[in-house]
């Protein structure tokens, strides 16, 4: 699957033309950041999925915290519904920081995207649902003449538990990687979910869910990739940052900034050292053979590793985010 994450900071209408486009250039799905200073996401995915006719639509990714489980399997129901049977849930633990600012813990993540995914699927099929764990549904059933049926759950994951439970029981995992050396040690995690997989849950999808971006001149390129990387920086956990060796302070720095609401100042921060691993930024020919070693291995490995090495000697190279 060949997909495109869209941010709905921009209008729903705009998001709309952009969804077409993507799939007159031929992408397979169309997924719509969820986070709760932008645009509804399901709002944007409905005017998306009414401007096309094949791409499979989703959020990227929603979490069942700012959103009880059960109203958010509704929601994607709804868009199934809209949709034409097109609809993906994409499902994960959201983002520490800005969930602080609802007032939200974020307890026990691993278990409550387990747990809402579960209980999405009996909703789906038709079921009412009684759940007592991370969240309480009593009763719980989707008011639909039919049952939604199968709907793919991808789930967004960074760190080893989450991408171990999502190649166990999920259809799939946004892994939110970049680099060729943490989409080699996702792959690693994958093989470990997938060997207590049960059989009837099918083929198993993993997919990068890269932070890309282009533009003809590379320093446009790195600026505009700042503000993605801030907030993958601000969640990275310390085995990420030492992967890359990366300043843990100035991560910790930066999602200061983002909890407070200082965005300008968290995009500032970053490093063009955080760029080159929680990106894939530059120009068009950059972006190509950044792309072809995202495939995990150690040619890939390597080459990067070496790229990475030209960019920390370059001195001169003035600091290019995105």
């Amino acid at each position: 699957m060949i997909g495109l994450e869209l941010t709905p900071e921009h209008p729903t209408g705009h998001l709309a033309e952009l969804g077409e486009r993507a799939e007159a250039e031929g992408f397979d799905a169309v997924f719509a950041s969820s986070h709760y200073n932008n645009r509804d996401p399901f709002v944007a995915l409905d005017r998306i999925a009414r401007r096309t006719d094949d791409v499979a639509v989703g959020p990227g990714v929603a979490n069942p915290y700012e959103t009880h489980p059960v109203t958010l399997a509704a929601r994607v129901a709804s868009l199934d519904e809209a949709s034409g049977g097109r609809a993906v849930f994409g499902l994960g633990a959201g983002d520490r920081s800005t969930l602080s600012n609802l007032g939200y813990d974020r307890e026990r993540p691993l278990a409550r995207v387990l747990e809402s995914m579960r209980v999405a699927r009996r909703l789906f099929d038709g079921e009412r649902v009684d759940h007592e764990g991370t969240f309480l549904a009593r009763d719980a059933g989707l008011n639909f003449a039919d049952a939604v049926g199968s709907v793919p759950v991808y789930v967004g994951a960074q760190g080893p538990h989450m991408t171990r439970m999502a190649a166990t029981h999920a259809d799939g995992v946004l892994y939110n990687g970049s680099h060729p050396r943490d989409l080699a040690w996702a792959a690693d995690r994958v093989e470990e979910g997938l060997a207590d997989r049960p059989d009837d849950r099918g083929a198993f999808d993993f997919a990068a869910y890269a932070s890309v971006s282009i533009a003809e001149d590379d320093d446009a390129a790195r600026v505009a990739a700042r503000p993605p990387v801030a907030f993958i920086a601000a969640g990275a956990a310390d085995p990420l940052l030492e992967r890359h060796e990366l300043d843990a302070d100035v991560a910790a720095e930066i999602g200061e900034h983002v909890e407070a609401g200082r965005f300008e100042a968290a995009f500032e921060a970053v490093t063009p050292a955080m760029v080159d691993a929680f990106s894939i930024a530059g120009t068009p020919a950059t972006v190509a053979d950044r792309v072809a070693a995202v495939e995990p291995g150690d040619d890939a490995a390597d080459a990067q590793d070496a790229e990475d090495g030209h960019r920390d000697s370059d001195e001169d190279r003035p600091g290019q985010e995105h």
